[in-house]
């Protein structure tokens, strides 16, 4: 069996097998790993960045495909009237 670090098996399952089960895509998924890990690994708010930076993404593109959408996709429709999508100009550059 594969080396998993102690801040990705603190709980009952591994995050990875949780974001399988959850059958979360990329970005979703890395949202999760770093909320995770925050604090466990690197700096708290370092990951939490991470994760955000990831939900962003997400959420770009989510806005992205419903707007090219007519129908609006799967989402219903009353959530996105609160929903802004945030500034890319600030974005910092994160591992991968």
């Amino acid at each position: 069996m594969a080396y998993s670090p102690r801040y990705y098996t603190r709980g009952s399952v591994e995050v990875w097998d949780f974001v399988r089960d959850q059958s979360l895509n990329y970005h979703l998924g890395n949202a999760v790993k770093y909320i995770c890990r925050a604090g466990h690994k690197d700096s708290y708010a370092d990951d939490l960045k991470k994760a955000i930076h990831y939900l962003e993404n997400e959420l770009s593109h989510a806005l992205a495909e419903r707007k090219s959408n007519a129908t609006g996709g799967n989402f219903p429709p009353g959530i996105w009237s609160s929903i802004v999508p945030g500034s890319d100009e600030d974005t910092e550059s994160f591992d991968r």
